[in-house]
């Protein structure tokens, strides 16, 4: 009788764990939208690492409760901080969750 013969060349790599999966997946939702993928790209691209929420509502044609909506959500992910300063809300963006979302597929980044 011959030897079976493999279909396919084994798995070397190891799998990310469940709960980093859990963890990258709220990221990519969160990201998973062309405004907020905009509204991280216009923070992330300022010159003081900053935006205020009011530079942020005229860079778009959406209301100012539509973009609020945005950010939190992106706030919420853990991809942007904010802090409050009188009236007005200032984002910046969480370097560590975009280097997460970044080195997501880097086989030396994902933890076993």
């Amino acid at each position: 009788m011959s030897d079976p013969v493999a279909c396919c060349t084994p798995l070397t790599g190891t799998a990310m764990s469940a709960e980093r999966a859990e963890e990258v997946a709220g990221l990519l939702k969160a990201l998973a939208d062309p405004v907020r993928l905009r509204l991280v790209g216009l923070i992330a691209g300022s010159d003081t690492g900053e935006a205020c929420v009011c530079d942020l509502n005229a860079a778009f044609d959406l209301t100012q409760a539509t973009i609020s909506h945005h950010l939190k959500v992106l706030h919420t992910a853990g991809l942007l901080d904010r802090e409050k300063r009188g009236v007005w809300v200032y984002y910046a963006v969480r370097r560590e969750a975009l280097a997460a979302v970044a080195g997501l597929f880097d086989a030396a980044a994902v933890p076993a």
